[in-house]
């Protein structure tokens, strides 16, 4: 297990998780989004549940060891999902072991009866770029996290916007192509299906992109040959913009978003995403109320999981019943 630790205020102070299929993350955020400490592990998505809940245990002993712990008032959990946050239950598609997982409830007992607050991890995304990040002072916005696969949450009139069971702006299973390929969600020709890093690889392939010698057929990858002018893989790239770019303007044109916050792996490709995905974006975005929309990346990168749980964590006054705070 990795520990690292910050000195700062403890006001504000608050726990926040960040669980997916590779690592359970912890830290004790303060409340101006800096973090005192932080921990982690890897998860063990293969095994059991209450094996992948002892490494989330692990991970708050750690925490529950510093001299900070006590002033920490609230937990906040970003989950891969689906989450279920109303009845604080998760069902992570990459841990097979956690189905239904009553992952709340189980919080609490570790973290002593503090409250808890569950988020999916798009949303925690969304709730630390508005809080901390390239949505800060946008009252309307959806922010995308594009990596292994395309997730995503709203802000609406200021206030996160997660739905009544915290899946709201999952931007990834908009369908953009009526005759697409079969997505994994059991939809047909859904944006994650097109722009997700593994789908966008896979295209560059099938359509004549080859890797180096070292065999990385990653996106990252395509990105670095993409850059470099291969045909296949700027293709590719241009293909993952347009369905972005289409499911963006959908969602613009449903609730009036002024602004697209794009993180996840795949944003790491930088101008080889962006700038066809702003060329797209005004080829789709035509209407007089969606024409200004502007599309940015995000800026709190790897920490967003661990800042959007603890911004969910601090937002007792969240609309709609979409966290479930036990105390």
């Amino acid at each position: 297990m990795q520990t690292d630790s910050a000195t700062g205020s403890a006001e504000g102070l608050v726990v926040a998780l960040d669980i997916g299929g590779t690592k359970i993350a912890g830290a004790l955020v303060d409340g101006d989004g800096r973090i005192l400490l932080r921990t982690r592990r890897a998860t063990p998505a293969r095994e059991d549940g209450e094996t992948v809940m002892g490494a989330v245990e692990d991970v708050v002993a750690t925490l529950a060891a510093s001299p900070l712990w006590e002033a920490a008032g609230a937990v906040g959990i970003g989950s891969a999902g689906p989450v279920d946050a109303h009845r604080g239950t998760v069902s992570p598609v990459n841990v097979p072991g956690w189905r239904d997982y009553p992952l709340v409830d189980r919080v609490r007992r570790a973290t002593g009866g503090r409250p808890v607050t569950l988020v999916g991890d798009g949303v925690a995304m969304t709730a630390a770029e508005h809080w901390l990040g390239a949505a800060k002072g946008h009252d309307n916005a959806l922010c995308l996290v594009v990596s292994t696969g395309v997730g995503g949450g709203l802000v609406l009139g200021g206030r996160l916007h997660p739905g009544p069971t915290g899946n709201a702006g999952h931007i990834g299973h908009i369908a953009v192509d009526l005759d697409g390929d079969p997505c994994a969600c059991g939809g047909r020709g859904c944006v994650e299906r097109i722009a997700s890093g593994p789908h966008l690889a896979r295209r560059a392939l099938e359509n004549g992109w080859r890797p180096g010698p070292d065999g990385d057929t990653t996106a990252a990858a395509v990105a670095a040959a993409a850059r470099a002018g291969d045909p296949a893989a700027v293709a590719s790239f241009e293909r993952a913009a347009q369905a972005l770019a289409a499911g963006i303007a959908a969602t613009a044109a449903l609730v009036e978003i002024d602004i697209a916050v794009v993180g996840g792996g795949v944003a790491g490709a930088g101008e080889v995403l962006f700038a066809p995905l702003r060329r797209s974006l005004a080829s789709y975005a035509t209407l007089s109320f969606v024409r200004n929309l502007t599309v940015v990346p995000a800026l709190t990168g790897t920490d967003a999981g661990l800042l959007g749980a603890a911004a969910a964590a601090r937002s007792a006054d969240v609309e709609g019943s979409w966290a479930r705070r036990a105390s």
